[in-house]
């Protein structure tokens, strides 16, 4: 069976609710004060079945302009539209707005019923219907059908189902694929069932027993039934008017302009990029700043508007925008929605979402505003690319490319595959998947080249920068976890030489002046007069008249060059006395097959302060294994 929402639209007192009555037999006004005021205030449901297997969940909105916001929130979801206008009164204030609505929603199809056509002489209805259709020129019901009829003796109603019927082989029916999104337009509570909500399922399944969240509050509940045209199922489709049994809600915690949705799926934003068509019938132009009412789905939301490319949009204009909401909403590429103003009260415009999660955006930004229309026409690789692009050295996970892009995620991975095959993007990181540009990857490499010149130009007696030290300058916005493919890209292009701990440049070495090179003499000299025991880093500045950084800068080098032996971080030897040690700790070792540290000092004759950093020391060489408090021989 094919399932359709049908709203109607039009002036107060038109007839819409009787022509709903007419078409089901259900009267939509179930508040007291509509059924005695005899106007529609809240949004009215009913249902209607037609022959060939078509279902219409019916959406009765109210005409009096107090009630435009309740009008606009019925109009999401439909997917046609009956306009209602009276026979005996034409096209009226709330016909032109209900019209521009609907249009800007993204309604396509609908027809046009004149109500209350016993009321006028034929001669009058055809001058009504000659009126309309002059008013529809250039709009989306321009070549939609007209068909006069009467809720009072049915005349032209059967007409009215016929032309339903017809449109609606014309209506693709929504995707039933992907996650369910239903926006609450009512709630209340049912004795022994507890609280209930009602809408229009824009997309995706609704099952008994799912796990889901109320946007934006992200309150946990379950789906305990689920009911379509009021009869109970297991679950709800895409384009079905339903009613959900929640449990674990209380009633007066979920409002109209709520959203039901599966838990964890989605997330909230306070703003969005969009397109912006400006009613010619706006009163005045909207300048940049401008807050306004923002209208999508069941919610409304106080919206600032950010004009892009320009300080003002005059009526009949486009433009590109970011929105900025007072609320978190949940907003999804492609959603329509409306803007309105506060006093007087009235609907400025409207669009469709573009990118739901931007970042703040730099006005009259050129890869801005090419990243916005390569969404509004959907250019696949542009808009992956220029995502990407736009995330700068920040860098953009997968999911987020697939939320904003407004592409499902089999869409996004081919158009990725492509980009990563040329180039164009480099994969960052394996889990998740975060992804940078060509320009932003070079640019890092550059900066971090960079920093690695800049170190050993101001230190010059330095052989490389340490690794975890260059990690550091990687910028704040960057991931720490970009820094190991960056440095194996540079080091593959032989601009960096990786040694253990150490970034070097090819063919670099410490450079010494002859002063320095005196002073590193003389240290050795040092070394070699301590012998087993050497002098301490503070012994050694005092004797040498030197600061500690320096000290052990040369220490260092010398210890890269062999000159010197790098015991601990503050024991330095000469290398013939750790040779000579190393020597009788071998063949004592081959001779005994272990020894203890006591043994080793009668060996060597070295107090406790040189004897365990020493044993320490063959230990890291991988000469001897510690076994308990034994050394033994390593084999192999």
């Amino acid at each position: 069976m094919k399932h359709l929402i049908l709203g109607t639209a039009g002036h107060i007192d038109h007839g819409k609710t009787s022509l709903v009555r007419a078409l089901t037999g259900i009267n939509t006004d179930r508040l007291p004060e509509e059924k005695s005021r005899g106007i529609t205030i809240e949004l009215g449901f009913a249902h209607l079945e037609l022959p060939g297997g078509l279902q219409f969940g019916i959406v009765d909105v109210p005409g009096h302009e107090r009630f435009v916001r309740t009008m606009v929130a019925g109009v999401g979801g439909m997917d046609m539209v009956m306009l209602v206008i009276a026979a005996d009164e034409g096209v009226m204030p709330q016909t032109r707005e209900h019209l521009e609505i609907c249009q800007l929603l993204g309604v396509k199809r609908g027809l046009v019923v004149l109500t209350k056509s016993d009321m006028v002489e034929p001669d009058w209805l055809d001058l009504v219907v000659e009126e309309v259709r002059d008013y529809l020129v250039g709009s989306f019901l321009e070549e939609a059908p007209i068909v006069p009829a009467s809720s009072r003796t049915g005349a032209g109603i059967e007409a009215v189902k016929a032309e339903l019927a017809r449109l609606a082989v014309q209506v693709d029916e929504k995707k039933t694929e992907g996650p369910f999104r239903l926006p609450v337009d009512r709630v209340f509570t049912v004795t022994g069932f507890g609280t209930v909500v009602t809408g229009t399922l824009l997309s995706g399944t609704i099952s008994v027993g799912d796990e889901v969240e109320l946007l934006p509050s992200g309150l946990p509940a379950r789906v305990r039934g689920v009911q379509t045209h009021g009869r109970r199922g297991d679950a709800a489709s895409a384009g079905q008017r339903v009613a959900v049994n929640l449990q674990g809600v209380e009633h007066t915690e979920v409002e109209r302009g709520d959203i039901v949705v599966p838990r964890g799926v989605y997330r909230t934003t306070r703003a969005v990029d969009a397109r912006l068509d400006y009613l010619p019938s706006a009163p005045r132009e909207l300048r940049h700043r401008s807050t306004l009412r923002l209208h999508s789905a069941t919610y409304e939301v106080p919206a600032q508007v950010i004009l892009l490319d320009r300080d003002a949009l005059i009526p009949g204009d486009s433009a590109y925008i970011q929105l900025r909401l007072r609320h978190p909403v949940l907003l999804l590429p492609g959603d329509p929605f409306v803007l309105r103003s506060y006093s007087p009260q009235a609907t400025l415009g409207g669009g469709r979402v573009l990118d739901p999660m931007p970042p703040r955006r730099r006005r009259r930004s050129d890869e801005a505003l090419a990243l916005l229309q390569a969404l509004g026409e959907h250019f696949e690789p542009d808009t992956v690319r220029l995502l990407v692009s736009g995330s700068l050295l920040t860098g953009i996970c997968f999911e987020d490319i697939v939320v904003r892009g407004g592409l499902s995620a089999r869409r996004t991975e081919a158009v990725m595959a492509a980009l990563l095959s040329t180039g164009e993007v480099v994969q960052m990181v394996r889990e998740p998947r975060l992804f940078l540009s060509r320009a932003s990857f070079a640019s890092l490499k550059g900066l971090l080249l960079s920093e690695v010149e800049g170190y050993l130009r101001d230190n010059p007696l330095r052989e490389g920068l340490g690794k975890e030290e260059l990690k550091t300058r990687l910028p704040r916005r960057s991931d720490p976890r970009f820094f190991t493919p960056l440095l194996a890209s540079l080091e593959k292009e032989g601009k960096i030489v990786v040694d253990r701990d150490l970034v070097k440049l090819p063919g670099r070495k410490g450079t010494v002046t002859v002063d320095q090179a005196d002073f590193q003499v003389r240290v050795e000299k040092a070394l070699q007069r301590g012998g087993y025991e050497p002098p301490t880093i503070k012994e050694m500045c005092d004797s040498l008249h030197c600061v500690e950084k320096m000290l052990l800068e040369h220490l260092n080098i010398l210890a890269r060059e062999g000159r010197a032996v790098k015991v601990k971080s503050d024991i330095f030897y000469a290398p013939e006395p750790v040779a000579d040690i190393r020597e009788k700790l071998m063949a004592y070792l081959r001779d005994k097959g272990e020894i203890m540290p006591p043994e080793f000092r009668e060996l060597t004759g070295l107090s406790r302060k040189f004897m365990i950093p020493l044993l320490e020391f063959f230990d890291q060489e991988k000469m001897t294994i510690r076994v308990g408090d034994k050394r033994i021989l390593r084999r192999g």
